[in-house]
């Protein structure tokens, strides 16, 4: 072909495309498509840093990547779910493939908040369309210690529960688009790390020695409401909320209400005594057994003479607290605990306890059972304040997860006098060193632990079991001028061969608590005395 044939196959050619042009103006067709990458919906949060009353961390934020996919460059959809199900087993491939087979869409997520090593397994896969992108995830450098009361965030690293949530109604979350931590102060709770790491390992101990369903367990300062450690068990990682929704896991010590048994008798005799009923040394004839319509009460070792007010308390006669109880009548009695606090739901920060399951109407029966601690049902937590109340001279307790700064004594309501205060105690010292007490398990040489039992039968369907309890032991320290509440309670523990066989609160709980104070005393600054000024 000829130079100029060349040129002239070329110029035809031009105007060709020219005409064609031409053509599609003319007729005003429009069918253009611009690909556009959608957007990123969604927006993490950062968080401020969780730490415990001396400033160790209990949660932080840390930059994650997560992994994405772009449909509309993935060439075998097959292959990239075959591949990515292979580093992330859990994956739902069939809903990843359907996402992947829309290429309208130019963004999905396959995995947020994702470890680096996971990342890399991915990267190292060369899948065309899989890309990443750093967010914001939460961390727990505790990993599963105190995970009750730290609670859970969201993919998003939103709040959802206990103390994180807290933090979002409270104190302040910062939408951002990428990894950007939080400027904000960190959130001092009033958890000291030492003791809440002493509460759970002796919880986990008993659990194991005791055989039980589940346990929980919380230290509190009386002074100033500041609550030194609570835990629940079985244990949560707050990494994964998905737990919060197994009925197993949820925080026994604030989500769930019992019957608590003879501790009760605490508030009991804490209102005789405040209402002028009886003292320590009132006599109460408690060799007959209660009687109220079909309902009959006995004690579990029927006394063959009248006891003291302070021998039913050591005693732990059923009897003679529901006698107490029915000297002052139902509506004193009613309108006492409801002082308390022990009839309204309570809120902390970790969020609203459970609310108290109470009697619809309160008459003979249930003001004789609400005295030994049957027929009324509390969240571990509220009837620890109402105990902390009754220790504090008497003074409303509130208690807290946060961190008080002002080292003074909470300046709470007087619901009970100095002088009742003191006598319970007493009370409790009495029933924890004398012979027939039923707390001398709980003892600790040299730091006048004081204390009280309580076991109670599990209500279920149609009435109480045969064979299932729940334990407790309601202890302060040091008893002549109390600082420290703890509150241990054993959900459903067996009888063993170091009990005898027993299930009572005397033999697991009182034991429990005692192994837990001698540990944290001395973290909490309580000088002990001489093991001969204790006795």
């Amino acid at each position: 072909m000829s130079e100029r044939a060349v040129y002239i196959f070329l110029s035809l050619a031009f105007a060709g495309v020219v005409v064609q042009l031409l053509i599609l103006a003319a007729a005003h067709h429009v069918d253009v498509t611009l690909a556009v990458s959608e957007p990123v919906a969604a927006t993490s949060f950062s968080r401020p840093d969780i730490v415990d009353r001396n400033g160790r961390l209990l949660a932080t934020d840390l930059e994650a990547p997560s992994i994405f996919a772009d449909p509309g460059i993935i060439v075998d959809r097959d292959e990239v779910v075959e591949k990515l199900t292979t580093v992330l087993p859990d994956l739902d491939g069939r809903q990843l493939f359907r996402d992947l087979s829309d290429r309208s869409r130019r963004f999905i997520w396959v995995r947020r908040g994702v470890s680096p090593g996971i990342a890399q397994k991915v990267h190292d896969l060369g899948l065309p369309g899989i890309s990443f992108r750093y967010e914001l995830k939460r961390a727990y450098p505790g990993g599963t210690m105190a995970g009750h009361v730290l609670g859970y965030v969201d993919v998003d690293n939103r709040g959802i529960s206990g103390i994180e949530r807290y933090i979002d109604e409270k104190v302040g979350v910062d939408p951002v688009h990428s990894a950007v931590l939080s400027s904000r102060p960190p959130v001092r709770l009033s958890l000291d790390i030492g003791v809440q790491h002493a509460l759970e390992d002796e919880l986990d101990s008993a659990v194991r020695r005791y055989e039980a369903d589940g346990a929980a367990g919380v230290v509190l300062n009386i002074k100033t409401g500041e609550i030194l450690a609570s835990a629940s068990l079985p244990r949560v990682d707050p990494t994964w909320p998905l737990q919060a929704l197994d009925q197993k896991h949820i925080d026994r010590m604030t989500g769930g209400t019992y019957e608590l048994g003879s501790v009760f008798k605490t508030v009991t005799l804490a209102m005789a005594f405040d209402k002028g009923i009886a003292t320590p040394d009132t006599i109460v004839d408690v060799r007959k057994p209660l009687e109220a319509g079909r309902f009959t009460v006995t004690d579990f070792h029927p006394s063959d003479r009248p006891l003291t007010v302070t021998e039913v308390y050591t005693h732990s006669s059923n009897v003679g607290a529901g006698m107490l109880a029915l000297e002052a009548g139902p509506e004193k009695f009613e309108a006492f605990l409801k002082k308390l606090g022990l009839l309204d739901q309570m809120q902390t920060e970790e969020g609203a306890l459970a609310a108290p399951q109470v009697p619809s109407r309160w008459n003979r029966i249930s003001t004789i059972t609400a005295a030994f601690g049957h027929g009324i049902a509390v969240a571990p937590l509220q009837f620890a304040a109402a105990a902390a109340t009754i220790l504090n001279n008497g003074k409303t307790v509130q208690p807290t997860f946060l961190r008080k700064f002002d080292a003074g004594t909470a300046d709470g309501k007087a619901i009970v006098t100095a002088g009742t205060s003191r006598e319970i105690a007493h009370l409790m010292r009495l029933n924890v060193v004398n012979r027939d007490g039923t707390g001398g398990k709980a003892d600790v040489p040299g730091y006048r632990v004081g204390g009280k039992t309580g076991t109670a039968d599990v209500a279920g369907k149609g009435g109480y079991t045969s064979n299932s309890v729940i334990s407790s032991f309601l202890a302060t320290f040091p008893t002549d001028d109390p600082q420290y509440l703890t509150f241990v309670v054993l959900f459903e523990p067996k009888g063993i061969a170091a009990t005898r066989g027993h299930r009572t609160a005397g033999t697991n709980a009182a034991p429990v608590t005692g192994q837990l104070i001698a540990r944290i005393a001395a973290q909490l600054g309580v000088a002990p005395e001489t093991v001969t000024a204790s006795q």
